[in-house]
């Protein structure tokens, strides 16, 4: 006993119900990232938790980088001699 008007009319409401709650997600959820994002326009400074880049956190105030020069000591850089690489293949040469 289904008519063509009762299965149309059952058609429509259910698209008209999901496109009601998927207008209503979607709104939800860009009204969240837009609150959200206002966060990121409050003044910040160095004792903030809050960090937007690393320049907010670098000991200079104009956020320059200093960089090492090429003779600074930084350690052994051959990765592939190291002691728990040494002791599994069993050989110790250095």
């Amino acid at each position: 006993m289904l008519d063509a008007s009762v299965v149309t009319g059952g058609v429509i409401q259910t698209l008209t119900g999901l496109l009601v709650s998927t207008g209503f997600l979607l709104t939800l959820f860009v009204g969240f990232l837009v609150v959200a994002g206002f966060s990121k326009f409050r003044k910040i400074n160095r004792s903030s938790l809050v960090h937007r880049n690393l320049v907010d956190r670098m000991n200079n105030q104009d956020g320059s980088v200093e960089y090492l020069p090429p003779d600074a000591p930084r350690g052994g850089v051959d990765q592939l001699r190291t002691p728990e690489l040494l002791e599994q293949s069993g050989n110790s040469d250095s």
